[in-house]
């Protein structure tokens, strides 16, 4: 049958197998079966042949047609012999294999076994010693005891008949034909329903052998947690049936998740949005502790109908680090450019004021512009002590005003130094609400942006508000969960990210960050120390 033939054959050798044990069984339960039998009907039969001999005339006595008591050859030595032709005869017509009569001490006084005269019987577990009738089985015989009734009444001896007990399997070896017959007719049934079995069983695993079979899910599993990529199998129910050890790192879920629903598991609802396909696009953004995912959900379908969908992810966390490194240069360098602009434009003015001659005009101008920018500085140095913090404002404020937006901090703005990791976490956080304010805003003329620093017992609490035209109720909480996503998604690009990671930030000190309409838009930070 070749390789082709090896799942029948092993199919079969199961199918022996159960046929065998299933035999044996029947075997071993008809044995048992016909042993009690043996025993019951025998027995009754022995008990009957036994009672019979008790209670004949010859063996235990009568009384004459005078009343006078005639002793029975039991009890008188010189009829030994005509007890051994009664017990011959009985033993003929009843088809017992042994007949005894013993003494009320057990000694034989005569038996249909040659030999044992004179010796004790041996009664195993009878309870013919205290004088009560017996069956049982004694040196593989199936013996009944039955004591024997003097005319006064009292034990004069006993009668004990018995058969050779059988076999355990004697009953069914004596209809072997029954046997080979059965075994014959299960022999066939297993080989055919093994073949049938076979064939389907090939037939839904697409002609592929079981080490075949076992062979290409070692491969597939060996591949599967060999992709560098996070992959993720869901079902039609949204439950995981296959995660690869990327992806459960990548995801931070216990070993133990394969089974489990999404929403069993301990993710944010942008999480279980992309996962389930409820957000739906190419390149899905997802924050997971820490890390920055990018994640693409493709549905599965087999013969048109869908039976649940696969999730591939990659860190992205190394490339937004190094996208905020040179956002953050970018910064350094538009705050140079617009200072290197505001200071050109300002030269410009005195130049044109000289050439006009306009000398009290230039000192002027030198002298508004020189306060404007100590004022400034003075204002933040006073009031923000943190040195990181305090140089951030000021270069925002030139980015501000080269987008005619006023940056001015509140009057009971208030900061002292920091350490270094709550410094680096203020900036992250003021930086990316005082940026996503000027985005706000615009090209809107006489524009301006309050930011407001204050000291609690235990946290900074941050306070951004704009003269824009504020968030709209419906999306409040959607641009700090999804709105980066969506404008980088829908508009290629990255912008909108700084909002989630400035929530990451607040969220990784056990803080919040909110916003609400007062004016224009005001976004509330609390950063704990």
């Amino acid at each position: 049958m070749g390789v082709k033939g090896s799942l029948a054959r092993q199919l079969l050798a199961w199918q022996v197998v159960i046929v065998v044990a299933l035999l044996t069984s029947v075997a071993a339960f008809s044995a048992i079966q016909s042993n009690k039998t043996f025993v019951d009907v025998e027995g009754r039969r022995m008990l009957l042949a036994a009672e019979n001999l008790a209670a004949t005339p010859v063996v235990r006595g009568t009384d004459d047609r005078h009343g006078v008591p005639i002793p029975g050859a039991l009890t008188d030595p010189s009829r030994y012999q005509q007890l051994a032709g009664v017990a011959e005869s009985t033993r003929g017509l009843s088809g017992a294999d042994d007949i005894t009569f013993t003494l009320p001490d057990l000694t034989v006084v005569t038996s249909t076994i040659p030999g044992r005269d004179g010796s004790k019987l041996d009664v195993g577990d009878s309870t013919i010693p205290t004088g009560r009738s017996w069956v049982g089985i004694v040196d593989d015989m199936l013996v009944a005891h039955v004591p024997v009734l003097g005319n006064d009444v009292k034990v004069i001896g006993i009668a004990a008949v018995g058969v050779e007990a059988q076999g355990f399997f004697a009953g069914v070896v004596e209809s072997p034909g029954n046997a080979l017959a059965l075994l014959g007719l299960a022999t066939v049934l297993g080989v055919t329903g093994s073949l049938l079995l076979a064939r389907r069983v090939k037939k839904q695993t697409l002609g592929l052998e079981p080490a075949e079979i076992t062979s290409l899910v070692e491969q597939r599993e060996a591949m599967l947690h060999g992709i560098k990529e996070g992959v993720v199998g869901l079902d039609s129910n949204d439950r995981i049936i296959l995660v690869n050890d990327h992806a459960r790192a990548l995801l931070s879920i216990p070993d133990d998740s394969v089974g489990k629903s999404v929403s069993d598991l301990d993710f944010n609802e942008r999480m279980r949005d992309v996962l389930t396909g409820r957000a739906a696009g190419a390149d899905e953004i997802v924050l997971r502790k820490g890390r920055v995912l990018t994640m693409n959900r493709r549905p599965i379908t087999l013969h048109d109908q869908s039976i649940g969908s696969v999730v591939t992810m990659r860190d992205r966390t190394e490339m937004v680090a190094l996208q905020n490194e040179l956002a953050e240069t970018q910064n350094a360098t538009d705050t140079l450019r617009a200072q290197a602009h505001e200071f050109s434009n300002r030269l410009h003015t005195i130049s044109g004021l000289i050439e006009l001659g306009e000398y009290d005009e230039v000192r002027q101008f030198i002298t508004t512009v020189s306060h404007t920018q100590q004022e400034w500085h003075a204002q933040v140095s006073s009031r923000i002590d943190d040195a990181a913090v305090a140089a951030l404002l000021i270069a925002k404020a030139s980015v501000a005003a080269e987008h005619s937006v006023g940056l001015r901090l509140s009057a009971g703005s208030r900061l002292s130094e920091v350490d270094s990791a709550l410094s680096a976490d203020l900036v992250t956080v003021l930086g990316n609400l005082v940026d996503n304010a000027v985005d706000a805003l615009g090209s809107a003329r006489d524009g301006w942006i309050e930011v407001d620093i204050s000291e609690l017992d235990d946290a900074v609490r941050v306070v951004v508000r704009d003269s824009g035209p504020g968030v709209a109720p419906e999306i409040a909480r959607e641009v700090f969960r999804n709105g980066f996503t969506t404008k980088a998604a829908e508009e290629g690009g990255t912008r909108g990210l700084g909002l989630a990671l400035a929530r990451q930030t607040c969220i990784r000190r056990q803080g919040w960050i909110d916003v609400h309409n007062e004016g224009g838009a005001v976004f509330t930070a609390l950063v704990p120390r």
